[in-house]
């Protein structure tokens, strides 16, 4: 996978969850099954709020080199981000507090990205991107 379509999917995917958890709190909340009480809605806003801006993060950052030392932070913040919430998540379903399928679904989301930024993380760009960033 190259490191443009990895950072478009994975910006794709954190601003539509976004804009999910920003707009809809109460009812994403209702699938998953938990409370909606008040100081609920506003955390999932706050935490969609997060999620559009990292996803616009690695939307401008697609086009760019990736790898190695290029754009390290970039790639170290969605390392990160990806795995301590896979780890989180696998806790979770670890412990049979929650099977819903949606749960499941993030487990494997995450993990998916959490491989993807590891391997692009420590890895120098391929000769291919870097002759493709020099065009």
């Amino acid at each position: 996978m190259t490191t443009k379509i990895l950072m478009t999917l994975c910006a794709l995917c954190l601003m539509a969850g976004g804009v999910l958890l920003s707009f809809l709190p109460d009812e994403v909340l209702a699938v998953a099954g938990l409370e909606t009480a008040p100081p609920y809605p506003l955390l999932l806003q706050l935490l969609g709020a997060l999620y559009f801006g990292f996803g616009m993060l690695n939307w401008m950052s697609k086009g760019g080199r990736i790898g190695g030392i290029y754009n390290r932070p970039i790639a170290v913040a969605n390392f990160s981000h990806f795995m301590i919430g896979a780890l989180a998540l696998v806790k979770v379903l670890w412990a049979g507090t929650s099977a819903h399928p949606l749960f499941w679904g993030l487990t494997g989301l995450y993990g998916l990205f959490a491989l993807s930024y590891g391997v692009l993380l420590f890895r120098h760009p391929l000769p291919a991107q870097q002759d493709a960033v020099r065009a």
